[in-house]
């Protein structure tokens, strides 16, 4: 039966390899130490790489170590001589913290900041409990540490006392009565219990790490620091501290530095734009209406919605509206401002567009009166006060009350002569059949002392006769008041006589 042969390892050739890579990395020939780090993967030799001592400093320092318990929160301090490229392990073997986190065997001082006099690491000494520690434990470890001290005493007894007195083979020597006792060990005097030192700090709610007191967040997890807590007034920052908020305080002034610099430029942009009628894109884009892509300064932002939009859907959209105000196309509320529409549109469309508007208008007007010059475009919105309205266009004057012009004639006059006229001219004919059309709607009725047609433009029912100055009630078409004049409630329509009004329709014709 054939048995597994076990391959033998070149340990001198190994040797040679690994001292020869140590002198490759020493003097920085890295092409030569990748040869040998291949040749070295090759045998499958265990190997450890560590740098030499004589790279770190050589001197000793003194480390101050803070000695604590997990049960306590005091410590005691202790003064250590070691040297940089000390181990971990050489330290120590368990329980170090050093930069406020636990180090690990193998790791350097040097690796951890210890580099000077008065370098802080802290030793974590684990409890009884924790390490599982019975008390008949304890006393074995007692016993075993008398036995080793009654060893070293007998190893330190003359040889003629001893056993191996001369001869090579004699038996051990035999005590009649039993070793001495261990000498006590000298009283220590108790110190008094020293009162905790206040803690300096804040708990982090997550982490539960304890962050210096100005510190704004959690240094491990970065938590908020708790909105209730002050910094004590006796807190003095050490010089890392100092100089880490003078760096925020470097950075908070940068960042309001940016930011006035931002709002400028901001500023100065608005500026710029305001004196164009449209702003273009500054980045590439798609028209939501013809979906083109749109390169930069192609598009037109509109100012009050910022939506982008091609210049020929735009203006197609502003030729093509029918109201006075000019809707983004993108269906939001905002509407293009004058400016923009006048700039995309040419001195003939816009003018159209104008007129349009002004028809618009004129017709969503409730009390709107058309210039009666044939052709002309003067309009204007009355108030129940006013009787006449003065056109601008065509300089002429215009009864509202009659719907005409009869410059030289009063109201009495105008409708005598337009009955007179209406037999023969047309166009008397036309204007005397629309007033009697207002009369028969409602729209105009004829005084009852003077017999002119007149109407209610606005208001109450109270209206006065141009001609006789003689007051009416609108609803009942009769006199205000009796005979003789104001305040006589013998006749007319008796409103407000006994609290009662003249019509149910009336609104206040007293």
């Amino acid at each position: 039966m054939a048995s597994e042969v076990t391959p033998t390892i070149n340990l001198k050739e190994a040797e040679e390899l690994a001292l020869c890579l140590s002198e490759a990395l020493s003097s920085g020939d890295g092409p030569e130490a990748v040869k040998l780090c291949q040749r070295l993967s090759q045998l499958s030799v265990p190997v450890s790489v560590r740098i030499n001592s004589q790279a770190y400093p050589q001197d000793s320092i003194r480390l101050w170590v803070g000695v604590e318990d997990a049960q306590s929160d005091n410590y005691i301090p202790v003064t250590v001589v070691v040297s940089c490229d000390m181990t971990i392990a050489q330290l120590k073997e368990k329980r170090w913290v050093i930069g406020k986190r636990l180090a690990q065997d193998q790791e350097t001082l040097y690796s951890h900041g210890v580099r000077q006099n008065g370098d802080k690491a802290f030793l974590f000494i684990l409890s009884a409990h924790a390490t599982h520690l019975t008390r008949q434990q304890h006393q074995l470890d007692q016993e075993q540490q008398r036995l080793e001290g009654i060893m070293e005493m007998m190893q330190l007894l003359p040889r003629g006392l001893g056993g191996g007195g001369g001869e090579k083979n004699a038996p051990p020597p035999v005590y009649q009565h039993a070793p001495p006792p261990l000498p006590p060990k000298p009283a220590t005097a108790i110190k008094p219990a020293v009162p905790p030192k206040p803690q300096l700090g804040w708990a982090c709610a997550m982490c539960t790490f304890v962050n210096k007191p100005t510190r704004p967040g959690c240094e491990m997890c970065g938590g908020e620091r708790p909105e209730d807590y002050k910094v004590p007034n006796i807190y003095q920052p050490d010089q890392q501290e100092v100089l880490r908020i003078q760096q925020e305080q470097l950075a908070m002034l940068q960042y309001e530095q940016a930011q006035r610099e931002e709002r400028e430029r901001n500023y100065l942009y608005l500026l710029a734009t305001e004196d164009q009628h449209l702003i273009t894109n500054t980045t590439e884009t798609d028209c939501p209406i013809c979906f083109s892509t749109l390169q930069p300064e192609e598009g037109i932002v509109l100012r009050e919605c910022l939506h982008t939009f091609c210049r020929e859907c735009l203006k197609g959209t502003i030729v093509n509206s029918h109201d006075a105000e000019v809707s983004c196309p993108d269906k939001c509320e905002s509407k293009l401002l004058d400016r923009e529409i006048k700039a995309l549109l040419t001195e003939e469309e816009h003018q159209r567009f104008l007129e349009l508007r002004l028809s618009i208008a004129e017709s969503r007007s409730e009390h709107s009166f058309h210039c009666q010059t044939p052709n002309c475009r003067g309009w204007c919105i009355y108030e129940d006060e006013v009787n006449e309205f003065h056109c601008e266009l065509c300089d002429e004057n215009n009864c509202i009350l009659c719907r005409a012009i009869h410059s030289g004639k009063n109201c009495k006059d105008y409708q005598d002569d337009l009955r007179i006229r209406a037999e023969n001219d047309q166009a008397a004919q036309q204007t005397k059949q629309m007033l009697e059309s207002l009369l028969q709607n409602g729209e105009a009725m004829k005084c009852p002392r003077c017999d002119i047609i007149v109407q209610k433009k606005d208001g109450c029912d109270w209206i006065c006769c141009l001609m006789c100055k003689t007051e009416i009630c609108w609803v009942t078409k009769q006199a205000r008041w009796g005979p003789n004049g104001n305040g006589d409630t013998s006749g007319g329509c008796k409103c407000r006589v006994n609290n009662q009004s003249c019509h149910p329709n009336c609104q206040n014709c007293h």
